[in-house]
């Protein structure tokens, strides 16, 4: 018996408040919706240890460890994540849709908290053995805003308590990240309403990952 065809790995990413977990939830259905089986998973977490570090990091203090350590935890999680839950299922030939991966931490750890760079790459090549998305749709957002929208959510996470001059490094970093690599990433307004939001994600998906 042949071995399936191998999922496509797809990443959202962006700033808080930016609806990244509305749009995977969509997203996924979408998918679902032609026929594919889909995994909707997040990060940090996904699998059960990482969620046990997700509580961890997202917790209420906010100077808990340096931000190397943070970082680190980061992809302690993200290695769990990526051997328990996302690697098995592309093998199986499902289609992951992940809110947020090793983008994020690149952007709030190495932009916004100082890691340097050499720092990231060094555990992204021990967490991910070479694993990276085949489509990342970069969420983008004013920063306001996106404070906005989530503080209205309640629940405040840490990350979010940081403040606006923090976030506006994180965003110029996920601005960065598309800019330079425009085969990997496509980057869509989330200012727009939501539907209209949807629909251009689905135009970069079927322009980029045509099932």
């Amino acid at each position: 018996m042949s071995r399936p065809a191998r999922g496509r790995f797809i990443t959202l990413e962006g700033g808080e408040g930016a609806g990244k977990s509305t749009q995977a939830r969509l997203l996924a259905a979408a998918l679902a919706a032609r026929g594919l089986p889909v995994l909707r998973t997040r990060e940090p977490g996904g699998s059960p240890g990482a969620e046990a570090i997700r509580g961890l990091l997202l917790g209420q203090a906010v100077a808990r460890w340096d931000s190397v350590a943070e970082c680190m935890l980061h992809f302690a999680a993200r290695r769990e994540h990526v051997q328990a839950s996302i690697r098995p299922a592309l093998e199986a030939g499902i289609w992951v849709v992940c809110d947020r991966f090793a983008d994020s931490t690149y952007a709030y750890q190495c932009h916004g908290q100082g890691v340097p760079r050499a720092v990231f790459q060094a555990l992204s090549e021990v967490a991910l053995e070479g694993l990276r998305p085949d489509l990342t749709l970069v969420l983008d957002l004013p920063v306001e805003r996106g404070l906005g929208r989530a503080t209205a959510r309640g629940d405040t996470n840490r990350y979010e308590a940081l403040g606006a001059g923090f976030h506006a490094k994180v965003r110029e970093a996920f601005l960065a990240i598309a800019a330079a690599e425009p085969e990997r990433c496509a980057l869509v307004d989330a200012s727009q309403p939501l539907e209209a939001v949807t629909a251009a994600l689905l135009r970069a998906l079927n322009a980029r990952l045509p099932a």
